[in-house]
């Protein structure tokens, strides 16, 4: 789901005396899940309530949490059967990274299996978006992870929104909720890579599971060679999402890709930050990832052996080579 500034606008509306306003998410969720503001604060803040069975594991862990600069999340007693767990946004300069975080959050909460495991996944997403903005720092993206995101913008831009729907292509862009592939359809997912170098003569795999293709009936590797200097000829990363946003233009569709950006690490403050380098694309190479593929996938990994970093080399990926044609048509939908 998508929160913009439209679903905060009546809760925010003043009220007569102190409480709470409040609107219902995710009624299918195993907790009860809320947008509430306070008054007469206006604070804005998701909150969660379960029955205090429920809430045993994790009263401990949310009293250990760091706080986040101007992001909180507390626990407490509604009464001897109910708890409430709150996410609360305490700096309005982050309200571009509250409502992602907040629908991420409630999105996660709706899809556990019961009320404890809600809870213990709310305390753990809100942990991974207090580790995102804790390395994002003050100096925003480190040089690798801006050329990831080049890349993936790279092949939002050029390969997957001329192809489907807008809200369906800024849908597919997974990589920045940490899933396995950075971009999955129905049809295919893609795993994007990004380099420098001018004859990349390896392309380093994070874990066993990003070219597992388990559950997709297709699997694509991608990468986007890359030109990088300061003050050249090529686009910055602003003027790459600039394009983008530029083709979007659902309201809804524009708030969910932004979305995306910030947990990416783009952050809406951050802006200025990001005019320099610019980036040229030199190439953009496929790859089928199929039998005889070189991978390590999970289901070939011994007992007691995971999270496994490895390099492919690029020297043997000749047979494997996907054409633009083909990218197309899996992008599409269509067998290949």
């Amino acid at each position: 789901m998508t929160i913009t500034e439209a679903e905060w606008h009546d809760l925010e509306a003043p009220q007569d005396a102190p409480g709470r306003s409040r609107i219902r998410l995710h009624p299918d969720a195993p907790v009860d899940v809320f947008l509430s503001v306070s008054h007469p604060a206006r604070q804005r803040m998701l909150v969660l309530r379960a029955d205090a069975r429920s809430a045993e594991r994790i009263v401990r862990s949310v009293s250990r949490l760091p706080r986040a600069a101007g992001l909180e999340m507390s626990l407490s007693a509604v009464s001897r059967l109910e708890y409430e767990l709150q996410v609360v946004l305490t700096a309005n300069d982050l309200r571009e990274v509250f409502n992602p975080l907040v629908a991420d959050v409630a999105d996660t909460v709706r899809d556990a299996p019961g009320a404890a495991a809600a809870l213990t996944a709310a305390v753990e997403r809100f942990e991974r978006w207090q580790d995102l903005l804790r390395a994002v720092g003050r100096d925003g993206l480190g040089p690798e992870a801006r050329r990831g995101l080049v890349g993936e913008l790279l092949v939002l831009h050029d390969h997957i929104l001329p192809v489907v729907a807008a809200d369906v292509a800024v849908e597919a862009w997974t990589g920045p909720s940490g899933a396995n592939q950075d971009f999955q359809l129905p049809g295919v997912a893609v795993e994007v890579k990004a380099s420098t170098a001018r004859q990349p003569r390896s392309i380093r795999i994070a874990s066993e599971r990003q070219l597992d293709d388990t559950g997709t009936p297709s699997l694509l590797l991608s990468l986007a060679m890359l030109d990088e200097r300061r003050g050249g000829s090529g686009e910055s990363v602003n003027r790459l999402v600039d394009r983008i946003r530029e083709r979007l233009t659902s309201p809804a569709v524009r708030a969910a890709f932004d979305g995306r950006l910030v947990q990416a690490g783009y952050l809406p403050g951050q802006r200025d930050l990001y005019e320099e380098p610019r980036y040229s694309l030199r190439d953009l190479r496929f790859w089928h990832v199929r039998e005889n593929f070189p991978r390590i996938v999970e289901a070939d990994l011994p007992d007691g052996v995971g999270d496994c970093t490895y390099h492919v080399s690029t020297s043997g990926l000749d047979q494997h080579r996907a054409s633009t044609d083909e990218v197309t048509a899996l992008i599409g939908g269509s067998d290949v």
